[in-house]
């Protein structure tokens, strides 16, 4: 009866999962209830001086590619973030300009790939849960077959039991990871969104 139980959580929390994607046809492995935003659009975040001059040169320089770590590390508190921002630019002079220019350039390319990068592995663990599902509903169906067969072979019934309840669990840890996981481009968004407002106003 426990093995019927999780199964059936489990295919519910599958189908559940497939009504979420089917939302977005253009992404069918997308696992998340928010929409999928493939890259931050730069008008989005960034309301300063043009960043065509700078482009990739941010990383040529050593400071502030050690600040672009720094601030883009979702370890480092947003409120110490911001007064790093501060603090440089503060120190800044006459390039305060060019280095605003310069550390935005390097937090937009930095956290579009941080975002990437999160979003790719969720598609790969849908894909790992889609093919989990299927495999426990195909053992479920086992399962029922060996429970009714005449006679009954208990030694195959408890392993394959067994063996359910463990798949079936990875695949609940998986999905409420997921859940978590989720949330993170959001954050990755707000981070680059907030910062950039910092950069723009010590600017102005």
């Amino acid at each position: 009866m426990k093995v019927r139980v999780l199964a059936t959580a489990v295919l519910a929390l599958a189908l559940s999962g497939a009504t979420a994607r089917a939302a977005d046809p253009r992404y069918p492995d997308w696992p998340c209830t928010q929409a999928k935003v493939p890259e931050i659009s730069l008008a989005a975040v960034w309301a300063g001086p043009p960043l065509d001059d700078v482009q990739s040169k941010w990383k040529d320089d050593a400071k502030v590619s050690a600040l672009v770590s720094k601030l883009s590390a979702r370890k480092t508190p947003l409120d110490e973030a911001e007064k790093s921002v501060k603090e440089f630019l503060a120190g800044s002079a006459a390039d305060k300009t060019a280095n605003a220019k310069l550390l935005f350039a390097g937090l937009f390319d930095t956290l579009n790939a941080q975002r990437s990068q999160v979003m790719s592995g969720l598609e790969r663990v849908s894909r790992k849960q889609r093919d989990a599902a299927d495999t426990i509903r195909d053992e479920t169906l086992q399962l029922q077959a060996l429970q009714g067969a005449t006679p009954r072979d208990d030694a195959k019934v408890e392993a394959l039991s067994n063996e359910l309840i463990w798949k079936t669990r990875i695949f609940e840890d998986r999905h409420k990871v997921v859940r978590f996981v989720c949330e993170v481009p959001t954050t990755i968004d707000q981070r680059l969104f907030a910062l950039g407002r910092v950069i723009q106003q010590e600017i102005e």
